[in-house]
C-alpha cells in the first residue's frame, strides 16, 4: 500500500518533465491519476494528445490507474471538465497538482501583449481555474457532510520568488502571483478540509533547458553526474509533492524550494528596515534615511 492509496489526483502538464514524474510516482503510490496535458510546444502553441496518452499507457502497463485529459486549463470550461472527469471516472477528487506551464521569454521593452497574456493565462489563470472548480467541489462535499481530506500543490518558481530572471517578466510575475494565491487559498479552504502548498522547483526539463543560462548549467550538470546521482533530474521533485498530497501530511500554507538533494521552506516579503516620523514626511528626510 502506497502513501497515496485510494486517492484520486488531477495533475496538469503531466505529459512531460516534472508533471510526468509526478503522475508516475502518484500512480506507483496507489493514486488514480487524471493525466492532463494539452500537448503544446514550449510556447503553448499547438495540441497533441500523445504525451498524456503515453503517460497513461505507462501507468496502466505498470498496474496503475490513470486516464488522459487534454482540456485547456487556461480556460474556465477546460478546468471544469478536468475536475468533472476525475469525479466521473474515479468517484471523487482528493488532490490537485497544478503544474502546467509555458515560456514566452522577452525583455520588457520588447515584450508583446500576446507574450504577456499567454504566459499569465497558462500559469496563473490555469492554476486559479482548476483551483476554483476543485474548491467548489470540495465545498459542496463539506456542506453535504462529507468533509474532504484534500490537498493542492501549486507550482511557483525561483524566477518569481528568490531569483528573478531577466527576460521573464511575464513568467516571474505569474509565479510570484501563484505563491500568493497559495497562501490565500490555504486560509480560505482550510474550513473545507483542504491543505494548499506550493513548490518552486528547479529541474532539467524542456522549459528550463530552453532558458538562457539555466539551460547550459543544467546540461553541464547532467554530463558531470553521469553514472551517479543526477541532482537535477525531474524525478527528484515528485517525492515532496507526493508527501504534500498524502493524508498523513499536516502541512499547509507553505512554499518550498526543491532541487536535487535540497528542500527549503521559503518566506515571503518581510521588513528589513523601517524609518518613522512623528510628523509629515519631508522628501529630504526620506532621501537621507532610506537605505
Amino acid at each position: 500500500m502506497g502513501v497515496l492509496a485510494g486517492r484520486v489526483a488531477v495533475i496538469t502538464g503531466a505529459g512531460r518533465g516534472i508533471g510526468r514524474e509526478h503522475a508516475l510516482l502518484f500512480a506507483k503510490e496507489g493514486a488514480a491519476v487524471v493525466v492532463n496535458d494539452l500537448g503544446g510546444s514550449n510556447a503553448g502553441e499547438g495540441t497533441d494528445s500523445g504525451p498524456a496518452q503515453d503517460v497513461v499507457r505507462e501507468i496502466v502497463a505498470a498496474g496503475g490507474k490513470a486516464v488522459a485529459n487534454t482540456d485547456d486549463v487556461a480556460t474556465w470550461d477546460g478546468a471544469q471538465k478536468l475536475v468533472e472527469q476525475a469525479v466521473t471516472e474515479f468517484g471523487g477528487l482528493d488532490v490537485v497538482v497544478n503544474n502546467a506551464g509555458i515560456l514566452r521569454d522577452a525583455f520588457i521593452a520588447g515584450m508583446s501583449e500576446a507574450q504577456w497574456d499567454a504566459v499569465i493565462a497558462v500559469h496563473l489563470k490555469g492554476h486559479a481555474a482548476v483551483l476554483h472548480h476543485a474548491a467548489a467541489y470540495w465545498k459542496q462535499q463539506s456542506k453535504a457532510g462529507n468533509q474532504p481530506d484534500a490537498a493542492v500543490i501549486n507550482t511557483a518558481s525561483a524566477s518569481g520568488t528568490t531569483l528573478p530572471n531577466p527576460g521573464q517578466a511575464n513568467y516571474g510575475a505569474a509565479k510570484a502571483a501563484i505563491a500568493a494565491l497559495t497562501l490565500v487559498a490555504a486560509d480560505e479552504l482550510a474550513r473545507y478540509g483542504v491543505r494548499v502548498n506550493a513548490i518552486a522547483p528547479i529541474a532539467r526539463t524542456r522549459l528550463t533547458l530552453a532558458t538562457p543560462g539555466m539551460g547550459e548549467m543544467l546540461a553541464a550538470e547532467a554530463e558531470s553526474s553521469e553514472g551517479g546521482f543526477d541532482a537535477f533530474a525531474p524525478a527528484n521533485i515528485a517525492p515532496l509533492v507526493a508527501y504534500l498530497a498524502a493524508e498523513t501530511c499536516p502541512i499547509t500554507g507553505k512554499v518550498f524550494a526543491v532541487q536535487g538533494g535540497a528542500i527549503s521552506e521559503l518566506a515571503g516579503w518581510h521588513d528589513v528596515k523601517t524609518i518613522e516620523t512623528e510628523g509629515p514626511w519631508l522628501i529630504d528626510d526620506i532621501a537621507a534615511r532610506l537605505p
